[in-house]
């Protein structure tokens, strides 16, 4: 049952970023180029609503569905990591268009050339689990 909750608001979020347009090619690249607030204004809302919930969920020991304390572990403080890892992150987005969330959404949306982005996605993050002990972070 919870499996099925979780798919179920799964699908919703990917309506609601379908919806808004925060998957379309067109609001990032201008986004990018700087023509348009809508996807600055889209994730700026994502930070008022994610910061106070994150804050919130530290202060008061929230449990999660099986019951256990929600536990955010602090990020090591490390400017190469993430300096190059933004770097990375943001000529992927502005080459292929979409960041990882949205690719799903797209695929979802009928454009299955995304389906090539997902996997090597996949590729990618499998790549790095293999990788990571040798990285300096």
């Amino acid at each position: 049952m919870k499996k099925l909750i979780y798919i179920l608001l799964g699908v919703a979020f990917g309506i609601v970023m379908y919806k808004a347009e925060a998957a379309s090619w067109f609001r990032i690249f201008e986004m990018f180029s700087f023509q348009s607030f809508h996807m600055f204004g889209f994730m700026a809302t994502a930070l008022l609503i994610g910061v106070p919930a994150v804050q919130y969920l530290k202060r008061n020991k929230v449990k999660n569905a099986n019951g256990d304390a929600v536990c955010i572990a602090p990020k090591a403080k490390s400017i190469p990591r993430y300096l190059i890892g933004g770097i990375l992150f943001g000529l992927g987005w502005a080459l292929v268009g979409a960041c990882p969330g949205p690719v799903f959404v797209l695929i979802g949306s009928g454009l299955y050339s995304m389906l090539i982005v997902a996997g090597f996605a996949i590729l990618g993050t499998y790549l790095y689990g293999l990788v990571k002990d040798k990285l300096p972070h």
